[in-house]
Formats: structure tokens, C-alpha cells, sequence
């Protein structure tokens, strides 16, 4: 009685179109030695990561039928640093909530670490590409962490490691959201707004994605159309036109036409509209890697007409609420088994926070200089019109990485 239980959080956050960026913030963590996976073990990780994010949006949607955004590769890198930490019950929970378990090798327990490792590497070896993910670690100065946890999580996730005093509730929220704000490049302030004082530690990822489209959308075209939410909602919302040659799919059995907006670097979104009168909650089931991955390999060029709504979205979600329905429940719960990060007993993690921006327009967020390719009408162009519900993934193209996915339901909801 009277033993106040230590706690561990995590928050995570967001990102734009245009600038996308996502933070995740934990308290606790664990060992380290270098391996080397084959590179194919690396599609492996995306696409096992890709099923993760399809069930955590299948999660989400059963609470609302609002918009959604989140990052899934913010979420599983956070975890997969958590998992160092864990042991038992707690560590096994954990890779099957991110659908890793088939990667683990009991002989090699920093291979899914290393796998996140070489993932990140390969992501941004292209020096255009303008993503950055970074993962920090803050530990209360009186709190004692085993060594092999803060070598391993600087190894793998090139970590910095912060003193913070956490009794000191003002200044420690002041010094995080200003660490925050500047990974971001201040499009996320006062992320945290409130901090429990027995927390010892806090690891926070970030994602921050600033891309500009391959062929830019005229502004002098944008205006104001209608959006069918449903039968009996309808909103106006400045609408982009563009015609060009895209590449674009009709997913027959699914009952959706797929359509891929380049990004600048090597990042793209691939679009899935639901045809008119299928309803967007019919498809939920039937997203899944393997669809997605069909979806890329039967993409088609051809001559469109692309009219897209502009939207901006900020998302929050309490993921320590919803993790728990997809099987990781112990780490948040007294039985917690997170002696890989310190000998101290009763941690747990608290919090698990995640908010995600996200901005769509004619440009993306920067300016980029772009070749206009003239089109000559010999023949009526085909219609691509996203004016009713529809699903976006924004994915990295070499590894089919998933970077984020969501729902627009109404692109008025900010």
C-alpha cells in the first residue's frame, strides 16, 4: 500500500501533405548487437508493417465514422524500440500487435531492431527526399537505465539521450515541446500539455515529411465543388483540377478505382476512391498489404482528368485506449515486464499518445520548379473526380514502405 507505481509515456505526432510529421513519445527501454538481414528481409518489415497499420485503422474506424491520419511507421518504430525493453508475456504481446512475430529469431534478438535500422537507412539515402525521423529519450537523472538499453536504442534508432527533471512539471513541458517544436520545424507546438510527475522517462519519435508534387495542380483552376459525404450531406470544397497522364487502376472485385500522385524524391500517395454507391465501410475488411501491394503492380498510365479536394487534417489519438483491443495489453497494465530497461520494478507505460497533420494543396508545402508537359486533346481525357469518401496512403516507392494512411470523410474537418 502507498507505492506509487512509475509510470512510462508516449506520445506521438503528426504530419502534413505537403509536410507530414509524427511524433511518439514513451517512457522506459533495452540490448544491442549488429546483424545483417538480407535487404529482402527489409520488403519483409513493410509489409508486415502495412498489415499493422490496416488493423489499427480498422480499430480506429470502429469508434467514428470521421476522418482518420496516422502514421504507422511512427507507431511501429516507436514499439520496436520499446521492445528492447521487454521481456516475457509483455515482449511477445508487442510483436504480435505490430504483426512482427514471424520476423523475430530467438537467436538474434536485435534482428527487427536492426531491420527498422536498415529500413530508415535505405528510406533516406536519397538526399532529395526531405524526411526526417529522429527518436529521443528522456530520463529523469535520478532514474538508473541498463546501459545495454541506451547503447542499443542510440545503435538502432540514433536516439539522443536528455536529462530531464520531471518533479519539475513546468519546466520539463517547456524544455519537451520546445525539443518538439523544433524537430518539427515549429508545426507542432505544445504538443504535451499536462505531465505526471512520477514519470521517469519519455520517448518521443518524430516524422516529418515536406514533399512537393511531381506535377503541381494550377491554383488559378481550384474552385469550390461539391463533396457528397453521403446521400444527404454535401459540402463545397475548393477543388484542384489537373490534366495529365497518371497512373491509375480499377480494382474490379474491390468496387474502387486506385490512382498514384507523385511526390518529388521518391515518395508518393496512392489514392482509393470507392465507386459511387459503394460504401466506404464495405472496403475496410479488404484493405491489406497484399491489396495494396496488387494495387501498385496494376497501375496503368493514361491521359485524366485528376479533380482532388484540398484538405488539412490534425488528428490525436490515445493509443494506450486502443492498443489494448489488438493484444498489447500487459505493457500497459501492473504486470508490465520491462526489466531489460531498468532493474527498478513497477513501470509500466501510461500514455501512449499519437497526433498527425496533414495539409493537401496545389503545391505540397514548398515550392518546387516543375516542367509542365503539354497535352494535346485528340480525344476526351478520362475523369479521376474525388468528391465523395476516399482512402490516401503516402508510401515510399524503392520499399513500399507505408509512412502514412488515412480517411477523408469530410475534407471541410480540420
Amino acid at each position: 500500500m502507498g507505492r506509487v507505481t512509475k509510470s512510462l509515456k508516449m506520445v506521438t505526432h503528426k504530419t502534413t501533405m505537403g509536410f507530414i510529421f509524427i511524433i511518439t513519445y514513451m517512457c522506459f527501454l533495452a540490448p544491442v548487437h549488429q546483424a545483417h538481414p538480407q535487404s529482402a528481409t527489409i520488403s519483409d518489415l513493410s509489409i508486415k508493417n502495412m498489415d499493422f497499420a490496416m488493423n489499427l485503422y480498422r480499430k480506429i474506424s470502429s469508434y467514428h465514422d470521421k476522418n482518420i491520419f496516422f502514421s504507422p511507421l511512427s507507431i511501429s518504430t516507436s514499439f520496436a524500440a520499446l521492445s528492447m525493453a521487454t521481456d516475457g508475456v509483455t515482449h511477445k504481446e508487442i510483436l504480435k500487435g505490430l504483426n512482427l512475430q514471424q520476423l523475430e529469431r530467438a537467436d538474434q534478438p536485435e534482428f527487427i531492431p536492426t531491420l527498422f535500422q536498415l529500413l530508415h537507412e535505405n528510406i533516406t539515402q536519397n538526399g532529395m527526399l526531405k524526411l526526417d525521423q529522429g527518436m529521443a529519450l528522456f530520463m529523469d537523472p535520478q532514474f538508473e537505465v541498463e546501459k545495454i538499453f541506451t547503447d542499443q536504442i542510440k545503435t538502432f534508432f540514433d536516439a539522443e539521450i536528455k536529462s530531464v527533471n520531471f518533479t519539475n512539471t513546468k519546466e520539463s513541458l517547456s524544455f519537451i515541446n520546445e525539443y518538439i517544436s523544433n524537430k518539427t520545424e515549429d508545426k507542432v507546438t505544445e504538443m504535451i500539455s499536462d505531465l505526471d510527475p512520477v514519470t521517469q522517462l519519455m520517448l518521443i519519435n518524430t516524422i516529418f515529411f515536406q514533399g512537393a508534387w511531381q506535377k503541381t495542380f494550377n491554383p488559378n483552376f481550384t474552385e469550390n465543388a461539391p463533396f457528397y459525404i453521403n446521400n444527404y450531406n454535401i459540402k463545397q470544397v475548393p477543388m484542384m483540377f489537373l490534366e495529365d497522364k497518371f497512373y491509375m487502376m480499377e480494382d474490379v472485385s474491390l468496387g474502387a478505382k486506385v490512382l498514384k500522385l507523385p511526390y518529388q524524391a521518391g515518395v508518393s500517395m496512392l489514392i482509393l476512391l470507392p465507386n459511387k454507391g459503394t460504401d466506404y465501410t464495405v472496403i475496410d475488411d479488404d484493405i491489406t498489404a497484399r491489396k495494396f501491394l496488387s494495387w501498385i503492380r496494376g497501375l496503368e498510365k493514361t491521359k485524366l482528368e485528376v479533380n482532388m479536394p484540398k484538405f488539412k487534417m490534425e488528428e490525436s489519438y490515445s493509443l494506450h485506449n486502443i492498443l489494448p483491443h489488438m493484444g498489447m495489453d500487459s505493457i500497459f497494465s501492473n504486470s508490465a515486464n520491462l526489466t531489460k530497461l531498468s532493474k527498478e520494478g513497477g513501470l509500466k507505460v501510461s500514455e501512449v499518445l499519437h497526433k498527425a497533420v496533414i495539409e493537401v494543396d496545389e503545391t505540397g508545402t514548398t515550392a518546387a520548379a516543375a516542367t509542365a508537359t503539354g497535352i494535346i486533346p485528340y480525344s476526351l481525357p478520362r475523369t479521376f473526380t474525388v468528391n465523395r469518401p476516399f482512402f490516401f496512403f503516402i508510401y515510399h516507392e524503392d520499399t513500399n514502405c507505408l509512412l502514412f494512411m488515412g480517411r477523408v470523410i469530410d475534407p471541410t474537418k480540420n
